[in-house]
């Protein structure tokens, strides 16, 4: 399905484009209730009804789901969820649409988990609290090379951030990446912000930085590691599979992770959806079926046939 064909009147795609509608360089509280509860109708309207179960639990006193297929489910594997929203927005409900999504094309169970949000809470809270649900999984008696992270956007950041981390400590890291359209360059002067400024329905370059500054701070470094994982180290990185769409102003955080990774000697695949934009795969859209099913394809690969 071609990208001018998407009609934006939509209530999903209205509910989808509002959280990432900020001008300017201030996050006032309206805006942040007005981005907060567009997300959560975006999780209402777009996640999967049926064919998996959810159940709550906490970690500490971070918020989290349990999500299991209903059928086809592999046990022995379980992925670790961070949703997008730029740091300032989303919680359970709206990581519900692609932790269903991964569930589903995988068989495996997710954990996703309600993080810290900026800017009542800046970094590194959000990777503080990834890192606790880490973890805890580990504790579940789940061994790391049994543990795969994903996340989008911001949640790509976040599980960037949080693996170079922990091998950084010398601890096993995740079995394997699966990131959707990830945040990995806070500086955001990559071309791609001037190339597909007209082309991205959902993104802009002044939201990208109001949000960025809201999680580090105005007077941080953006170009600093802890910010830009794509500016951290690679060696001894675990597999890789991005997924990003053409026409989004983040491309070239993809792409350039994509070359980073693979030339620090990891396995990094690339995954560029002609007609797509920012996390495209949320919605109840063909496309995002079909890019569902090359999640899966990439899974079954590296899992079983490796």
């Amino acid at each position: 399905m071609a990208l001018r064909k998407i009609n934006w009147n939509d209530p999903l795609m209205r509910a989808i484009k509002a959280f990432n509608s900020i001008g300017g360089n201030s996050l006032t509280k309206e805006d942040l209730k007005r981005q907060r509860s567009a997300m959560d109708r975006a999780g209402k309207l777009a996640a999967p009804k049926g064919d998996v179960s959810i159940d709550a639990f906490k970690v500490q006193e971070i918020s989290c789901e349990w999500i299991q297929p209903e059928m086809a489910r592999n046990p022995q594997y379980v992925i670790l969820y961070a949703h997008g929203g730029g740091y300032i927005c989303g919680g359970l409900g709206y990581a519900r649409i692609l932790a269903a999504k991964l569930a589903l094309a995988t068989g495996f169970s997710v954990v996703s988990f309600a993080y810290r949000l900026a800017p009542e809470h800046k970094y590194p809270a959000q990777l503080e609290d990834g890192q606790a649900i880490w973890d805890y999984l580990l504790q579940k008696g789940y061994g790391a090379s049994n543990i795969l992270m994903a996340g989008d956007s911001a949640g790509g950041n976040l599980v960037l951030c949080l693996t170079q981390r922990l091998l950084k400590e010398d601890r096993i890291s995740p079995r394997a990446l699966l990131l959707f359209s990830p945040w990995t360059d806070m500086s955001a002067e990559s071309p791609s912000y001037e190339e597909y400024a007209e082309k991205d329905p959902v993104l802009t370059h002044s939201y990208v930085c109001s949000v960025s500054q809201a999680y580090a701070g105005k007077d941080a470094d953006m170009a600093d590691p802890c910010f830009s994982p794509l500016n951290g180290e690679f060696e001894g990185f675990p597999p890789t599979f991005i997924m990003v769409g053409k026409n989004e102003i983040l491309l070239d955080d993809s792409t350039r992770l994509h070359k980073k990774i693979n030339k620090a000697g990891g396995k990094a695949l690339i995954d560029i959806e002609k007609d797509g934009w920012h996390v495209y795969q949320q919605l109840p859209l063909p496309m995002a079926n079909r890019a569902m099913k090359r999640l899966a394809d990439y899974i079954s690969s590296e899992i079983y046939e490796n």
